[in-house]
C-alpha cells in the first residue's frame, strides 16, 4: 500500500512523501535527524497525526512540534528539497551534490563488526519482511548491533522510508547509539550512506551494487560500504577498518 504522508511543522508543510502507512513517527524522526534539521529525539515535543478519526485523509498528515526553547534549523533545508519526495526518490531535487558532500561528517570510530554479522544480515532482515512476504512489493532495512542483533527493523515501499523509519524508530527507543550496522535490501545508493552516516552508523551493507556517488561518500564519511552480500561473498568499499575481516576475507570493492 502506498499513500502520502504530510510532514508539517507548526502548520506548515515541510514535506509530503509516499510511504507504507505504519510507524509514520518513526519515518518523521528518521527523515528529520538526516536532513540536518535534529540532533536527538530530545528535540522533538510532539509528534501527532493532524484532524480527527474518520476524517477523511486520517493518518496522512502528521504535526511535528519542536521541544521547547528548540528551533527547526530551517535553513540545512534546500528549497528544491521541500515539497513532494517520491517513495522512490534519492537525490531527487538535489540541486548541488558538492554540497551534500561537505555537509555529512566523520562517523565517529566503533568497535569493529565482524564480517559474519554482516554477511549474515540478508537472511536477519528476509525474516523481518512480513508485508513483502504477503506483497512483493516492499523494500526493508534493519539496524543491527556490533554483536548481530536486530534493534529496529521496518518496511515499506520506498527503500529510503524504510531507512528513516529505522533510523527513527532507534532515535525514539534509544537504541540508536548502538547501532553498528545498517542493512538495506535495496541499492546502495548515495542518501542511503548519507543516512547512515548523519545517523552516525559505521557500516552499511547491501545486497546489491553500490553507485560510484554513494562510495564517494562512504569514503568521505569513514563508513565501509559492503555490496553484494550474498553469503559468503562480499565486496567491501569504504574504511575496512570498521569490519573484523578473517582469513580469506572478500575482495576490496574499491
Amino acid at each position: 500500500m502506498e499513500e502520502p504522508l504530510e510532514l508539517r511543522v507548526q502548520g506548515e508543510v515541510l514535506a509530503v512523501t509516499m510511504r507504507t502507512p505504519g510507524r509514520d513517527e518513526w519515518l518523521a524522526l528518521g527523515f528529520l535527524l538526516s536532513e540536518g534539521l535534529i540532533r536527538s529525539a530530545a528535540d522533538v515535543g510532539a509528534l501527532a497525526h493532524c484532524g480527527r478519526p474518520g476524517d477523511e485523509g486520517f493518518g496522512n498528515a502528521l504535526e511535528v512540534t519542536p521541544a521547547p526553547g528548540y528551533r527547526f534549523p530551517f535553513d540545512r533545508l534546500e528549497s528544491s528539497r521541500r515539497g513532494t519526495i517520491a517513495s522512490a526518490c534519492g537525490v531527487c531535487g538535489r540541486q548541488r551534490v558538492d554540497d551534500l558532500m561537505a555537509r555529512v561528517v566523520k562517523v565517529p570510530a566503533g568497535a569493529p563488526v565482524p564480517l559474519p554479522v554482516v554477511q549474515r544480515g540478508p537472511e536477519v532482515l528476509r525474516h523481518t519482511q512480513a508485508i513483502f512476504e504477503q506483497t512483493g512489493g516492499t523494500h526493508a532495512a534493519a539496524l543491527l548491533d556490533v554483536g548481530g542483533e536486530v534493534l529496529v527493523a521496518a518496511e515499506d515501499v520506498g527503500r529510503h522510508n524504510a531507512v528513516d523509519k529505522v533510523v527513527g524508530g532507534a532515535l525514539q527507543k534509544g537504541l540508536l547509539s548502538r547501532a553498528a550496522v545498517l542493512m538495506v535490501s535495496g541499492r546502495a545508493s548515495f542518501e542511503m550512506v548519507q543516512k547512515a552516516a548523519m545517523a552516525r552508523v559505521g557500516v552499511l551493507a547491501s545486497v546489491s551494487a553500490p553507485t560510484t556517488l554513494a562510495v564517494d561518500l562512504a569514503e568521505r564519511a569513514g563508513l565501509a560500504l559492503v555490496a553484494f552480500v550474498r553469503g559468503s561473498s562480499a565486496a567491501i568499499y569504504g574504511t575496512r577498518d570498521r569490519l573484523a575481516l578473517h582469513a580469506g576475507q572478500p575482495r576490496e570493492g574499491g
